[in-house]
């Protein structure tokens, strides 16, 4: 199902999709770094994972490899985890400068056989939410519409 992504506000952004699968699977597929690092990114990117702990006050360091060649360091700190319900984390470039760029909350709604997945992005500064609309909405849609087809393939751990 396609997602509904939108910008809110003057610095939020709001991408929505239907996950052909049940919320504790995609919880899985959101939070084991196995899983994550088969989808995570929009299409043509591949994500190499240096540590993840999903817990409050976890780290999650990884670096998105562009189709283009170029690598995209990114560090996120887990600020609630909330199983397998919500999860909210700030995200940076993990360039040693900790400048948080925005804080996310996700939401894993129930839906049965299905599960509803909510990011909403509240950036922190107004000119890197305005340089983030060129690329985040379009990435947000693919990245979940990756996860959709990754949680086909998957079975419960």
């Amino acid at each position: 199902m396609d997602a509904i992504n939108e910008a809110k506000s003057d610095r939020e952004i709001l991408i929505e999709r239907i996950v052909e699968a049940p919320r504790e699977l995609v919880w899985q597929a959101w939070t084991q770094p196995e899983h994550i690092a088969k989808w995570w990114g929009p299409n043509g990117f591949s994500t190499t994972i240096h540590e993840m702990k999903v817990s409050v006050g976890g780290v999650w360091r990884f670096i998105m490899h562009g189709p283009n060649g170029m690598n995209f360091p990114n560090k996120i700190v887990f600020r609630e985890v909330v199983k397998p319900e919500r999860l909210v984390y700030d995200h940076s470039t993990d360039d040693g400068k900790n400048i948080r760029d925005f804080q996310s909350t996700v939401t894993f709604a129930d839906l049965g056989p299905k599960t509803k997945v909510v990011i909403r992005s509240r950036f922190d500064a107004k000119e890197v939410y305005e340089a983030a609309l060129k690329y985040a909405i379009e990435g947000g849609n693919q990245t979940l519409a990756r996860l959709d087809q990754h949680v086909g393939g998957m079975e419960a751990s």
